[in-house]
């Protein structure tokens, strides 16, 4: 029976190689010459800062768009609280991974409203979703992609 994974992923080398052209676009920055501004990858966190909080903004959108053009969904970005210590604010930006309890369940939820001739069940951080024809199979992912979820998911595991 054919079947398929939906997933929440983010490859992590990506996300270095991001970061590595958001730096090297830092450094070549008008706006930050002289700047204590730094974009900085630690484990599954992202670590902005910055002496005001505009910049961090600004050091946001260029991550942002570094991570578009290497293919990394910026919907995977959960950003922290911005603290400030004494001329520097510090931002951080955790990676998500995996699919949560609440997020599976919404998807099978929408699964089970497209009444489609498909099955759904949870496994750990991944939804299964499994059917008797490949077109139907096809048909939930476009549900999927054209639903409004505030994660990034990808298809993986398709199986004939």
């Amino acid at each position: 029976m054919p079947s398929f994974d939906v997933v929440s992923e983010v490859d992590m080398h990506e996300v270095s190689n991001a970061v590595d052209q958001a730096v090297r676009e830092l450094r070549n920055r008008f706006d930050f010459r002289g700047v204590e501004a730094s974009i900085a990858l630690q484990e599954e966190q992202i670590l902005l800062s910055a002496p005001e909080e505009f910049q961090l903004g600004q050091l946001k959108d260029i991550l942002r768009d570094k991570m578009t053009s290497r293919g990394v969904d910026s919907r995977a970005l959960t950003p922290g609280t911005i603290e400030g210590a004494g001329k520097v604010k510090r931002q951080a930006f955790s990676l998500a991974q995996g699919l949560d309890q609440d997020s599976a369940r919404k998807i099978t939820k929408m699964i089970k409203e497209a009444k489609l001739k498909v099955q759904s069940q949870v496994n750990g951080d991944k939804v299964r979703v499994t059917g008797k024809k490949r077109d139907d199979l096809q048909a939930t992912m476009a549900v999927l992609k054209d639903s409004e979820l505030a994660i990034p998911l990808q298809f993986n595991n398709f199986r004939d």
